[in-house]
């Protein structure tokens, strides 16, 4: 092989392997900061609930929403019913939607409130019907940032009434509320969820049951231990073939120069 062709190549296997090395490296970082993050809200989820963040908070929770997902929070104020916005979502109960509710406390500021969930088929139903345009109420539950990107592959579009994500300053603006904080709370529930409702398919709800609250699923995605294997792995491959061919390129020279026996001779 040609020197110029073993320098491109040996270049080549070393941008590879300190790529590969720096794949893995990071995500035992991230692996990491994972599992710090894990603690830290198995830790809120095990505390007592607090006071929601009131509007001197706001700028701080904008900034590193981190610190404040997930906290169990409390708060009393006026549910606001009329309006309402419902956001497509997917539960253990099937598709359908969740019931973004105002509530407006007693300083005039407003948070959205997470109260449940309602299936597809009966987002419109008797449920909405039979509340009252305010009600006086206490609200505990787990402090959820903003989601203001949308959903997958689908953007909200307010002017149609179609929500794919809980964005709630846009939620907010479309009712022509202001002073809203920049999260939602999704609510507790202290009624354990019957099991015949999450047969396949879903059944119809009770419409006195609705929306379903307390359907907020914890989970951290937690597979870098298996990704950064795989990037050392290959940093692995790529060192190993690279000694492969360095070795053979010393036997191909060694064989080129070593002089050749004569041939016809007795």
């Amino acid at each position: 092989m040609r020197p110029v062709f073993l320098i491109f190549w040996a270049l080549l296997a070393l941008v590879a392997f300190v790529g590969f090395v720096s794949l893995g490296t990071w995500q035992v970082e991230r692996r990491a900061w994972k599992h710090d993050l894990i603690e830290r809200v198995e830790a809120r989820l095990a505390a007592p609930p607090v006071a929601a963040p009131g509007r001197a908070e706001w700028p701080a929770l904008e900034a590193n929403p981190d610190d404040y997902e997930y906290r169990r929070v409390t708060l009393a104020g006026e549910l606001l019913h009329p309006q309402s916005s419902l956001v497509q979502a997917s539960s253990v109960l099937g598709g359908g939607y969740w019931v973004l509710t105002p509530l407006r406390m007693a300083d005039d500021t407003v948070v959205m409130i997470n109260r449940g969930f309602v299936p597809r088929l009966q987002g419109d139903g008797a449920w909405r019907q039979a509340l009252p345009e305010q009600e006086a109420t206490t609200v505990t539950g787990l402090l959820r940032p903003s989601e203001p990107d949308g959903g997958f592959l689908r953007d909200n579009d307010p002017a149609a009434g179609l929500w794919y994500s809980r964005d709630v300053a846009r939620i907010a603006a479309s009712h022509g509320l202001a002073n809203v904080a920049p999260y939602f709370i999704d609510a507790d529930s202290d009624t354990p969820l019957p099991a015949e409702w999450t047969l396949e398919p879903p059944p119809r709800l009770p419409d006195e049951a609705l929306p379903v609250a307390g359907l907020t699923v914890v989970s951290f995605h937690d597979k870098h231990l298996v990704y950064a294997l795989t990037w050392y792995g290959l940093a692995l491959m790529v060192a190993a073939a690279a000694a492969y061919v360095i070795r053979e390129e010393r036997r191909l020279r060694r064989e080129a120069g070593r002089p050749r026996s004569p041939s016809g001779t007795a």
